[in-house]
Formats: structure tokens, C-alpha cells, sequence
């Protein structure tokens, strides 16, 4: 449990260093500098993420060569999804100023839509992990991946100004 909370630890304060560079970033320049910190941070990320889950899933050498093939599929479905997401911030940055209501309106609707489909892969991957892991390491390596996703959701929400209302 230790290992957890430090990797999420050390992880959180990497995503709040690199915030504070982006955010000013973002109040000088356009949509340019937004789009490569997200680049940037997807990468890291998607690198930082498998670590982290091997350093506090504790896995035998059976389980963990059936798990991790299920996992690479699992982590390739949700990073489409991520795609998704990444195109939808990439639009918004390069709009964010001019876009009309109608816009607006068809962006959040793609973000809920986004949402609901990595709602839908974790979803369809629960019985899919069961079956290579117990069912406690499951639930524990799903517990560790939404929390990563939200660090991860937290810090790109960080880097996009919010919506001008006028």
C-alpha cells in the first residue's frame, strides 16, 4: 500500500510541476503550446502508467503472464478512446475564441460520448481481467487505473483555459 500512495505521490507532483509551465504557456501563445504539452503528457504518461501498475500490482509469474497480453489489449482499446479525447482538445485549442454556440454545444456532447465509451471498454474488460487474475487483484488494478486516468484527466483539464462565454 506504501508503494501506491508514493508512486502516486511522485506521480501527482510531476503533473503539478509541469501544470505551472503550461499554464503560462497557454496565456501567451495559442492552441500550439497546448496541443504539445498534451502530446507530451500523453507520452509520458502511457510509459509512466504500465510501471506504475506492475510496482503496486502484485502478481505471480503465472499470473502475470496471463495478465499482461489482456492488459496491452485493454490499454490499445482505451488509448482509441483517448484519441477520441486527444482530437476533441486539439479542436477546442484551435477554436476555443471563435467557436459559435452550436460548437460549443457539439463538443461537449463528443466529450459525454468519449466518456461513456471508456466507461464501456473498462466495463467490458472487468470479466475479461477475472479471468486471467483473482478477483481482488482485478478490482485492485482497476482501483490503480482509474485513479491514473483521473491524475491524468486532471492534468490535461489543467493545461485548457476554461470557455469564454462571450
Amino acid at each position: 500500500m506504501r508503494k501506491l500512495i508514493f508512486s502516486f505521490l511522485v506521480l501527482a507532483m510531476a503533473l503539478v510541476a509541469g501544470s505551472s509551465t503550461a499554464f503560462a504557456q497557454k496565456e501567451t501563445t495559442n492552441g500550439v503550446a497546448i496541443e504539445t504539452d498534451v502530446v507530451l503528457l500523453r507520452r509520458d504518461l502511457r510509459t509512466d502508467k504500465k510501471k506504475l501498475i506492475a510496482l503496486n500490482l502484485p502478481l505471480t509469474e503465472t499470473e502475470a503472464t496471463k495478465f499482461w497480453p489482456v492488459y496491452d489489449q485493454y490499454a490499445a482499446e482505451m488509448a482509441k478512446n483517448n484519441d477520441d479525447f486527444f482530437l476533441l482538445i486539439k479542436d477546442y485549442a484551435e477554436h476555443q475564441k471563435t467557436l459559435t454556440d452550436a460548437e460549443a454545444s457539439n463538443m461537449i456532447r463528443r466529450w459525454a460520448d468519449i466518456q461513456i465509451k471508456l466507461a464501456q471498454t473498462r466495463q467490458k474488460y472487468i470479466p475479461i481481467v477475472e479471468k486471467v487474475i483473482p478477483a481482488r487483484k482485478a478490482a485492485l488494478f482497476f482501483q490503480i487505473d482509474r485513479r491514473l486516468f483521473l491524475l491524468m484527466d486532471l492534468q490535461t483539464s489543467s493545461l485548457l483555459p476554461l470557455m469564454a462565454t462571450q
